[in-house]
């Protein structure tokens, strides 16, 4: 079952525990994926889309906990 819903920068950082700049500086710095959807001009990740970058993470230990 694939996990459809979008996440924004806010829902990735819980996911992450970290905070939303930090998701936002990843972004300028094209460690995290291209968004699924950009509304507005805000962009929106599929939760499967984040949660496969977190499992290829090097040295990730915050990223198995549960969706926000």
């Amino acid at each position: 079952m694939t996990d459809r819903r979008l996440w924004s920068y806010k829902d990735i950082a819980a996911h992450i525990g970290v905070r939303t700049d930090t998701v936002r500086s990843y972004r300028k710095h094209a460690l995290l994926p291209p968004p699924d959807l950009v509304e507005r001009g805000k962009p929106y990740w599929y939760a499967d889309t984040v949660r496969a970058w977190v499992a290829r993470r090097p040295g990730n230990r915050r990223g198995r906990r549960g969706a926000p």
